[in-house]
């Protein structure tokens, strides 16, 4: 089932677009409340089917990265904890998933970010992230991390 995965800026987590308005969208958060909310025009929105990953030759869509990390994990959580891994670890474990990701454009907090984006999408059941966050055509705007 394709759906749109958001992420919306100033909000925790990860959102799920439900329906469109005349002036909003609304999302449905990916945790275990999946509490509605509108998100209006002001709010900076971002599928995630929109965001790619540095490497030293292309960039790499989430998707796929995600995807790498899930096969790498085995569908479960990340082995290793990110909330209190050093910059080092984190760049080494992230090493293993994207082996040529661009070490000077790809920050920790990138990493970090990647890491719970992850962990929501497997806590929430999303884990065919080819399908789910196939890139997007059309007046999305394109975020890199």
């Amino acid at each position: 089932m394709l759906q749109t995965i958001l992420s919306i800026a100033g909000k925790p987590g990860l959102y799920k677009l439900v329906s469109r308005g005349k002036m909003n969208l609304i999302v449905e958060s990916l945790d275990e409340t999946h509490k509605r909310q509108p998100a209006f025009g002001t709010d900076r929105v971002t599928s995630l089917a929109d965001i790619a990953m540095f490497t030293d030759t292309d960039d790499v869509p989430l998707g796929e990265v995600l995807a790498k990390l899930r096969d790498k994990e085995d569908s479960k959580l990340p082995s290793l904890n990110w909330r209190k891994a050093s910059a080092k670890e984190l760049q080494s474990y992230f090493a293993e998933v994207l082996p040529n990701f661009d070490r000077d454009r790809v920050h920790t907090s990138d990493i970090k970010k990647l890491l719970q984006w992850y962990e929501i999408l497997v806590k929430a059941g999303v884990t065919n992230f080819e399908e789910d966050m196939k890139p997007t055509e059309g007046d999305n705007i394109d975020d890199r991390l």
